[in-house]
Parts: structure tokens; sequence; C-alpha cells
């Protein structure tokens, strides 16, 4: 299993991870140190371990809203989907009508035709 070593907040930590994983533990382990980086600018010395779990909460906080943003937009997309197939079966209906419709205007133009007195090929019967 590979490993690699990260520094987060001046401390150097090993670390195992899955193969070809290393470099995005890397990643993740630099954006960790840069927000604890961007709490000390911003709150002082208040501790380590203070600033480790404020930065935590603040990515947990990121989170979680990704997340309700996420399930937001999944319901839409449900909502957006429904709304398109209902929206197809309405306008199947409305073709099946008018197809209907014209089934029945062509019934009937035959019916007069033969009323009439006309053949096929338009010569009319006497």
């Amino acid at each position: 299993m590979p490993q690699v070593t990260v520094t987060i907040a001046g401390k150097t930590y090993r670390m195992a991870c899955g193969e070809g994983e290393e470099g995005h533990l890397e990643g993740l382990a630099a954006s960790f140190d840069a927000r604890i980086g961007d709490m000390r600018k911003a709150f002082g010395e208040i501790g380590d371990m203070r600033l480790h779990v404020m930065a935590a909460l603040t990515l947990a906080d990121e989170l979680a809203e990704t997340k309700r943003r996420m399930e937001a937009m999944e319901r839409e997309t449900v909502a957006l989907r429904d709304s398109t197939n209902a929206g197809s079966a309405e306008r199947e209906a409305s073709e099946a009508r008018l197809a209907e419709a014209v089934q029945r205007m062509a019934e009937r133009i035959e019916r007069l035709a033969k009323r009439l007195g006309t053949v096929p090929g338009g010569a009319q019967g006497g």
C-alpha cells in the first residue's frame, strides 16, 4: 500500500492510501493546511487544536451545504423529467386524438362521395 508524507500546520504526517491516490491525498492535505493558515491569519494564535477543529468544521459545513444543493438539484431534475414525461404523454394523446379525427373525416368524405355518386377516377355515376 503506497504511503505519502504530508505537512499540515507545520507538522509532518506519514499516511497510507490506495494505489494511485497519492496525489489526491497530497492535494487534500495541502488544501486543509491552507485552510488552517487562513484561519490563523484571521484569528491569530488561538491554539493548533482549535484551528484544526475550526478548519474541519468549516469544511464539514461546506460539505453539508454542497449535499443540500445536490439534493435540491436532484429533486429539480426529477420534477423536470416528470414534467417532460407528462408533456410527452399529453402530446402523444393529442396526436392520437388528431389521427382519430382525421380518420373520421376521411370516412365521412368517403360516405359523402358515395352519396353524391362519384366513383374513383373522377367519373360521376348516372
